[in-house]
């Protein structure tokens, strides 16, 4: 009897990936309160949602392009860095009418998380901002092999203020943070260097 291949079993789990996701996010959509198309589009269970649903699709095109390494790093990268991209950018109950909020004082915000938040709220902040170019850290340099660490570091601090300056210019009730652009620069430069055995390869 002849294995599964690895693409064959993405395809059967598509489904079963794709009905999980629907129950969670059908399961927390009471929480939105909200009608219409935005709790499909313009909530981060709405990002949850829709990158579970591609996670097959992505899986599938991985395994395809497993022996064209750029075209395998370039799908990792943008499935793990687009869901991301688009939690940052969903607007607050605020936007458009809460007055835009700057914090340029380096530390500053991450002094009040640890000072003055929960465990579990440091936790999701901090974690959270160092995974937004995690994929991005760690794939890059595999597609890209004159990317050095230095390089991703300086990639990933580019990135994060190309989104910070869009969650300000779009009005989006949102803090626009130097202390995000440091832990999203630190998490493409740790992912880099823990891509670095890959690379080599």
């Amino acid at each position: 009897m002849n294995p599964i291949s690895p693409a064959r079993r993405a395809v059967l789990l598509a489904p079963v990936a794709v009905l999980a996701a629907a129950v969670a996010f059908v399961a927390q959509r009471p929480l939105h309160h909200r009608a219409g198309w935005q709790p499909w589009l313009g909530t981060v269970n709405a990002a949850v949602f829709w990158s579970l649903a591609a996670l097959p699709l992505s899986a599938v095109l991985m395994r395809v392009l497993s022996r064209r390494r750029a075209a395998f790093a370039e799908v990792a990268m943008v499935h793990g860095t687009v869901p991301w991209v688009w939690m940052i950018l969903l607007p607050g109950p605020g936007a458009g009418v809460a007055p835009r909020r700057v914090s340029l004082v380096p530390f500053r915000d991450l002094y009040e998380v640890l000072s003055q938040g929960t465990p579990v709220t440091a936790t999701v902040q901090i974690g959270g901002n160092l995974l937004v170019f995690a994929a991005l850290g760690f794939f890059a340099p595999i597609r890209f092999r004159s990317l050095t660490v230095p390089r991703v570091l300086a990639l990933g601090a580019a990135c994060s203020v190309l989104v910070e300056t869009a969650q300000y210019v779009l009005w989006l009730d949102r803090v626009s943070s130097v202390d995000d652009v440091l832990l999203n620069a630190a998490g493409a430069g740790l992912a880099a260097l823990a891509s670095r055995r890959w690379r080599d390869r």
